[in-house]
């Protein structure tokens, strides 16, 4: 499998917590927890269960930076 994004992030989910339309993904990584908002129906094809190693791939389209004037 291939794709044009780069930002890859092994790692193993943590906790799925699902409803009737999306579930939400924790998967824990290097470089710390991040969370997915997938729609259950992913979730089911793609047989993800707690503990089962995924990549986190990521595709920001903004990035936002701040800084404590303190």
């Amino acid at each position: 499998m291939s794709t044009s994004i780069r930002n890859h992030l092994p790692g193993t989910i943590e906790s799925i917590i699902s409803d009737k339309v999306v579930s939400e993904i924790a998967i824990n990584t290097a470089a710390g927890s991040v969370t997915s908002i997938i729609t259950t129906g992913s979730m089911k094809r793609m047989n993800l269960k707690k503990g089962d190693a995924v990549l986190a791939i990521i595709k920001a389209t903004e990035l936002s930076v701040e800084k404590d004037e303190g």
